[in-house]
């Protein structure tokens, strides 16, 4: 195996690039400050937040290792800005399959032991574009998404396909397809985690979550939304349904901020919705106070409602020009 390491690519550029990039590695530069790295031989490092060259300090040394008994292709998600100290764990050996997607921390990369032959895809982007809280970093990194899973199946050949096409030619396809699989990858993020939340319990409750979950999304623009909304309409009390929310690792108000906010931003990108205020978008999801929504926002993307507008509009204006 190659013990080439492979260094992170600069961001927020839309376009090609090899600079920065080990030999033999692909690198594209997508809009959202979604970058895309192919390996075609493995390297002994994934990609890491730093400077090319330069060794790890003490505190970036990795404490995982993810081996590959097989040749093949195997997708990765690197997740920036989430605190690399918080992140130090019992040293492990994760065993990967061809197709599995693997989330990861740039800040402490793990070590790889994977056959020559094995072909890796890296997409790098922030933990805020998910819609992640730093603590939600060790559940999602624990484990990886097989193609076996509901959404592995539909994502993994997705984001395959998808890091080719970026290798083509810069055109507004390939940028709609940076806002779809970011905005893919942050439904696969919230899945992983409930998935990790609930562990291997007997899963008797799942009919009723689905039920619940799909009850939310339907009326994600009513302002009245609430927990006594909701176990009304389930026939359950309110205590027992902070208590189901509760044991998938979230509670009823976040998941209803985090669905409302992915709408508000999905809306936010959208030419036919270019002449609607972000108060109206706000409205229109449900949130009744425009601060509250843009503090929110805020919190959790990293930027302003507006900047995020005028940062997707701006990629999208660079593609057809």
């Amino acid at each position: 195996m190659s013990r080439t390491g492979t260094s992170l690519i600069g961001r927020h550029t839309a376009g090609t690039s090899t600079a920065g990039t080990s030999p033999g590695s692909r690198a594209w530069r997508m809009p959202m400050g979604l970058d895309i790295v192919i390996r075609d031989a493995a390297p002994a490092r994934l990609p890491r937040e730093g400077t090319s060259g330069r060794p790890p300090g003490p505190a970036a040394v990795p404490s995982r290792r993810l081996t590959a008994r097989e040749s093949g292709e195997y997708l990765f998600v690197g997740l920036r800005g989430t605190g690399g100290a918080l992140l130090r764990q019992p040293a492990t050996d994760l065993l990967l399959g061809p197709g599995d997607i693997c989330f990861y921390d740039v800040h402490q990369p793990p070590l790889l032991d994977f056959p020559r032959h094995a072909r890796l895809k890296v997409f790098l982007l922030s933990r805020h574009l998910l819609g992640l809280a730093r603590s939600d970093v060790p559940r999602l990194t624990h484990a990886p998404v097989t193609p076996a899973s509901r959404l592995g199946a539909l994502l993994s050949p997705f984001l395959s396909d998808f890091a080719d096409t970026a290798a083509v030619a810069r055109s507004a396809v390939g940028d709609m397809l940076a806002w779809n699989a970011v905005s893919l990858l942050s439904t696969l993020a919230g899945e992983h985690l409930a998935d990790a939340a609930r562990g291997r319990r007997p899963d008797t409750r799942a009919p009723l979550m689905k039920d619940i979950l799909d009850f939310i999304d339907l009326r994600l623009s009513d302002t009245d939304l609430s927990p006594e909304t909701i176990a009304r309409a389930h026939h359950i009390s309110v205590r027992y349904l902070h208590k189901l929310f509760r044991e998938e690792g979230t509670t009823v108000g976040r998941l209803i901020q985090r669905r409302r906010l992915a709408e508000c931003r999905r809306v936010l990108t959208l030419r036919s919705a270019e002449n609607l205020t972000i108060a109206a978008v706000a409205h229109r999801w449900g949130f009744a106070s425009p601060t509250h929504f843009s503090r929110v926002f805020r919190a959790t993307y990293g930027m302003s409602p507006s900047a995020w507008r005028e940062f997707a509009g701006r990629g999208d204006r660079e593609t057809v020009r």
